[in-house]
């Protein structure tokens, strides 16, 4: 894991539910745990801040990090797709977005087809992408700063189960994300051994969580939540999701407490996240 990567994780996992705010010595006994030098992290918080994910503030001699609006969107909207998955049987319907970006400006086709990819769009067709969970809005918002964008924005059915099944599997390649799935089914069923057997405890626990959520949030770039009348038999795609969850909630209690020995908890309502 890079020393950003593990500074989001976390944010995302314990210090925004500490107000989004850590000062900057907790910072750096929190990824000293994961053998990250201090100097490392007084850097990489500093471009943090440059980049515009992050204020300062002083409480006294320390520094404070605090979480910027644009951090709380992008912890947010990855929280639900890697922690949430749709339980509800699928309306059958298909949310189509059609983008229309100038060749000229490739940057922003690119950051238009990386948006639809991790909010779980598969390309049916050039610049027709397609879901069938209701994210239609979330597109709507994530690109509405992109003036050269133009978006057309449809729901749609088809012609039948034949042909959604046939066109989840022209989205996506399932053959090869399913080969992903059952690597990660094997190895979360084998940690969540290894933890019935010999719990860890302070650091070691806050490495493993933060290790498991690093491992688990790419995923939603690959794997569309599909419904079960889409997947093909066999799929393990929820199986994989509950054990993630499973094995989250068991290193939950042991990486809290060494978070909050380290000092992580609430700041002056100054430094909190209105």
């Amino acid at each position: 894991m890079k020393p950003r990567s593990i500074v989001f994780d976390l944010y995302g996992d314990y210090l925004r539910y500490a107000g989004g705010a850590a000062p900057l010595q907790t910072l750096t006994d929190l990824l000293a745990a994961f053998e990250v030098p201090e100097a490392t992290t007084r850097v990489v918080m500093s471009r943090l801040r440059k980049e515009g994910w992050f204020e300062t503030e002083k409480l006294g001699r320390s520094t404070v990090y605090r979480l910027t609006d644009r951090s709380w969107r992008l912890l947010d909207e990855g929280r639900k797709l890697i922690f949430h998955r749709e339980r509800e049987p699928w309306d059958g319907r298909w949310r189509v977005v059609i983008y229309h970006v100038p060749e000229t400006d490739r940057a922003a086709r690119d950051r238009v087809r990386k948006k639809l990819r991790w909010l779980g769009f598969g390309p049916l067709a050039p610049s027709t992408w397609v879901s069938p969970h209701d994210r239609l809005e979330e597109i709507a918002s994530a690109l509405a700063e992109e003036p050269s964008v133009r978006l057309d924005l449809l729901t749609s059915r088809s012609m039948g189960a034949a042909a959604d099944i046939d066109m989840a599997s022209r989205c996506w390649d399932l053959k090869k994300l399913h080969s992903t799935l059952l690597g990660k089914r094997d190895a979360y069923r084998a940690q969540l051994a290894r933890i019935a057997a010999t719990p860890p405890y302070g650091p070691q626990a806050l490495v493993q969580r933060t290790s498991l959520v690093h491992d688990y949030r790419m995923l939603p770039y690959d794997d569309p939540d599909l419904p079960p009348e889409l997947a093909p038999a066999g799929w393990v795609g929820r199986e994989v999701h509950d054990l993630f969850l499973d094995l989250h909630k068991r290193l939950g209690s042991q990486a809290e407490a060494f978070c909050a020995s380290l000092g992580v908890g609430p700041l002056p309502v100054a430094l909190g996240h209105a």
